[in-house]
Order: structure tokens, then sequence, then C-alpha cells
């Protein structure tokens, strides 16, 4: 026995029958027209399997249909434009009758022309200009500007704000640093390029570093710890005294340990005393 080959819709057996096949699904001619097929935009109609069919902008038309709304000349093969209420007109008629103009050059658009819509106004392609370089934008990608159009380029240059670093123009995003840009991959460490972005770091004479760097490469270390003093957590305050730097609680007195920062101290062999200890020295 052979397999079964029916419809998808009415389970009858196509085997010898003429069938449509919809999105991967065996169908009777009947059930096609019943479910699958498009309706004619003009006649509202199904558009049978045996129909020649016409679309434009997910609207469907028999190939018979498919005519200019105002004299009904065919339009199979020939320019024509959609206008009010979905109807098509051939060129003729368009022109003749309110048709539509370009904003640009103010000239009639005519039916099969390659046009720009952008609210509710229209331009042939070629006039859909940028406003700064007048170079043609087409379907390119492009930024209003008030009731200027601009094309990428220009408005990065016009409106952009430029980055400290490479003096590139920043599109999107950005860093801001004492009221200066920066491109989110110009600001980074100086030393291992990391980005800084909403990270904590270091500015040194116009150079930036990630907290790990500026500890390694840049951090005075302090003579009494020996461990990077980084303004960073427990011991931003700093003590200094004849090239030597100490954090605040670092800065003790060799002999008893008291703290010494905001009092009177003795620096004697590189080491630092309390008056008391060092006069028992």
């Amino acid at each position: 026995m052979s397999e079964r080959f029916d419809c998808h819709y009415c389970r009858d057996n196509l085997h010898g029958k003429k069938y449509v096949q919809k999105e991967g699904r065996h169908c009777c001619v009947k059930c096609f027209e019943k479910f699958c097929a498009n309706t004619c935009a003009e006649c509202r109609k199904p558009i049978g399997a045996d129909s020649k069919e016409l679309h434009f902008r997910n609207r469907y038309w028999h190939e018979n249909c498919f005519r200019c709304f105002k004299c009904s000349v065919s339009l199979v093969n020939e320019p024509f434009m959609l206008k009010e209420n979905n109807k098509v007109w051939c060129s003729k008629c368009t022109a003749g009758e309110g048709a539509t103009h370009c904003k640009g050059c103010q000239k009639p658009l005519v039916a099969g022309d390659q046009n720009v819509e952008y609210k509710k106004s229209v331009w042939h392609k070629d006039c859909f200009v940028c406003c700064q370089c007048k170079k043609a934008i087409g379907t390119d990608k492009f930024f209003p500007k008030d009731d200027e159009i601009y094309c990428i380029a220009c408005h990065e240059q016009k409106f952009s704000k430029a980055c400290v670093k490479c003096k590139n123009p920043i599109t999107s995003g950005g860093v801001a640093y004492q009221d200066q840009p920066y491109h989110a991959e110009c600001f980074v460490c100086s030393t291992c390029t990391k980005k800084l972005g909403g990270q904590r770091f270091t500015a040194v004479e116009d150079q930036f570093y990630c907290v790990d760097c500026y500890k390694s490469f840049v951090a005075k270390k302090c003579s009494g710890c020996k461990n990077p003093i980084t303004g960073f957590g427990k011991g931003t305050n700093v003590v200094s005294h004849e090239g030597h730097t100490w954090h605040d609680y670092c800065f003790n007195c060799k002999k008893c340990s008291i703290p010494l920062a905001n009092k009177p101290f003795v620096f004697h062999v590189e080491q630092v005393y309390c008056p008391t200890c060092a006069k028992r020295l």
C-alpha cells in the first residue's frame, strides 16, 4: 500500500489531484482558497491557486485587478503609485491630478520614481540631501535636527563632542572627567590600558592610572610600612618631611610607637621620635 498523502485541512487524499504547498503544508485547491489565499486589494476576493498574483507593500491583487484607479489601464509591468485609500494610479493620472510634490525640488513625483518619505513629506531619492554637504542621502542613515537633515559625517562634525584624547567625535556613550569628554575606549589606564569608566583611578599630570598600576608604578612608598601611599581607603592623610612620606597612621615614634601626626617630633638618622624618646637617644 502506498503512503497516504492528504490535504492538511480537509484530509482528502491528494494522490492524482492538484494541490498547493503552503508553508510546508499540502492542501487541496479548495482549502487553499478558503484558508491560505491572499485577498485581492481591489475586488476583495481570494486570489486562487490558478490566478497570477501581484503584490506591493504587503498588498495583493489579481493580475486583471491591478489597474489604474482613474483610467483603468493595466499596470502590469508599468510604473505606478499607491495613493490615498490604497489605490494604485498610473504615472499619467498621477501627474495630471493632485500629484504629490517633492519637498526638495517642488516638482511632481511621478509614478515609478524612487522616493524617500519622512514625517509625511516626500522627496525624490536624489533630492533627499544633507543640508550641509549637499550629498544625496538616499536610503542611508541620517540625523534630523530641527527642520534640517544631516548625513552621519556632517552631524558628527557639527554636533558631536570631540574626545579630548583622540580628537574624534563621540557619537554614542562616552566618559566625562572634569567636564572633559572621552570615548570609553580612550579613557584608559596609561600603563595597562584597562578601561577606567566607572572604576576607581588616579590622575597624575594628565595621565590616568587604575588602582593596581598606581600602587605598583606611581605611588610613593610609606617610610614606615613600605607599602604604597595611594590615597584610597584607610590612610588618605599623608605626612611628608625632608623627602620622606608616611601614612598618617604609620607616622609613629620609633621607640614608643606613640602617633606623631600633627604633633612635635624629632627626625634622627632617618627615624621619627617623640620629644621624650629623642632625649634618651
